[in-house]
């Protein structure tokens, strides 16, 4: 049966198909388009995140699903551009050989923060030491002090201080192990140095000496562990009386410094005495000696003189009137300034003469006008 409203639909003739089917073909031609061109814009943003720089400073390392890359030496990527998978298939592990590094010991000091001491606080002391959070070190006569070392290291060797090659695939990678490691050789040195110093030489006495044997401690621990770090400057050394007898100790130190004070200066005094001594000595035996040389010297001129006297031709020819000669100059000499003068002639038979002085007679008296 048949209506008289039936709709009957205009068939689709060939040309109506294939502008559907190519229009389709277009838009699905269009979106590839797209596609591909999104997918390769995508490769080459993946492709260029991989490249990244390492500085001058330090090493790095590329690790590929938690595994280095490479054997050996070749491990180590150098200062300059290199390119990696992005991650997490690859992830690029950086390694500072020439930075400055500190490790401080935690087996020697008592209780505190980096917050406090960045703030100036300090924790009051307790009434004794709590063994669980205070750390101590007994010393070589068996007193308890506080110790703490500082510790610069760089790392000289990364593939020694920052793998453990457990065997020849297994390599476990470990950042943090080298610092670990140097603060472990930190912990022993203060340890075992204190046991071999007695308090009062650390804490007083012998300072110097202690902190250069902790110092040496760490340095031959490292190098017989083989770490791959190196240490160029001095460790820190920090030793302190237990905070609980710091009145006591500082009482102790007072003493020991006076003493010592006491000490210096009578070694100064003693130093200067005996310098002084022995400056007037050498004074009195340099002005001894000069004058000795004086004598010798004049004496020497003077036997000189009397000998071109008697080797002379005036004396030869006459003895007698030359030595008359010179007794007179001598007598001339030496009687210049006398006030009286007695001549003796000598007697017509040889004989000697009687000479009688009065040598105690009265001075002369003065004339006055009315004794004239």
């Amino acid at each position: 049966m048949s209506t008289e409203h039936e709709h009957h639909h205009p068939p689709q003739t060939p040309e109506t198909r294939d502008a559907g089917s190519q229009a389709l073909a277009e838009a699905l031609h269009s979106s590839f388009i797209i596609v591909k061109i999104a997918m390769f814009a995508l490769v080459v943003l993946i492709f260029a995140a991989g490249f990244f720089t390492v500085g001058p400073q330090e090493r790095a390392v590329v690790l590929r699903f938690g595994k280095p890359i490479g054997e050996g030496q070749k491990m180590l990527l150098t200062a300059g551009l290199h390119w990696s998978l992005p991650y997490p298939i690859d992830d690029v592990v950086r390694i500072p050989v020439t930075e400055l590094q500190h490790v401080t010991s935690t087996a020697g000091w008592y209780f505190t923060t980096p917050e406090m001491e960045a703030s100036g606080f300090e924790p009051p002391p307790s009434a004794s030491l709590n063994p669980a959070v205070d750390g101590y070190v007994i010393t070589a006569d068996r007193n308890i002090i506080h110790v703490r070392v500082t510790v610069p290291y760089h790392i000289e060797d990364p593939l020694r201080a920052i793998f453990n090659f457990a065997s020849g695939t297994n390599q476990q990678f470990n950042l943090n192990g080298v610092s670990n490691a140097v603060l472990n050789v930190a912990n022993n040195a203060i340890i075992a140095t204190a046991a071999r110093f007695n308090v009062d030489d650390i804490l007083i006495r012998n300072r110097a000496s202690f902190s250069h044997a902790v110092d040496q401690y760490i340095r031959v621990m490292v190098d017989r562990e083989n770490l791959g770090v190196a240490l160029d400057n001095e460790c820190t050394v920090e030793p302190i009386a237990p905070r609980q007898l710091k009145d006591v100790f500082a009482a102790v130190s007072t003493a020991l410094q006076n003493h010592e004070k006491l000490i210096n200066l009578a070694l100064s005094e003693t130093n200067k005495i005996l310098s002084e001594a022995a400056g007037r000595a050498a004074a009195i035996t340099n002005v001894a000696e000069s004058a000795r040389n004086r004598y010798v010297a004049n004496m020497q001129s003077q036997a000189e003189a009397f000998q071109q006297l008697l080797d002379s031709p005036a004396y030869k020819s006459n003895p007698h009137l030359f030595e008359e000669m010179k007794l007179a100059e001598a007598m001339a000499q030496v009687l210049t300034n006398v006030q009286d003068k007695i001549f003796l002639p000598q007697r017509e038979d040889g004989q000697a003469r009687e000479l009688r002085l009065q040598l105690n007679r009265e001075p002369p008296q003065p004339k006055s006008a009315a004794n004239p």
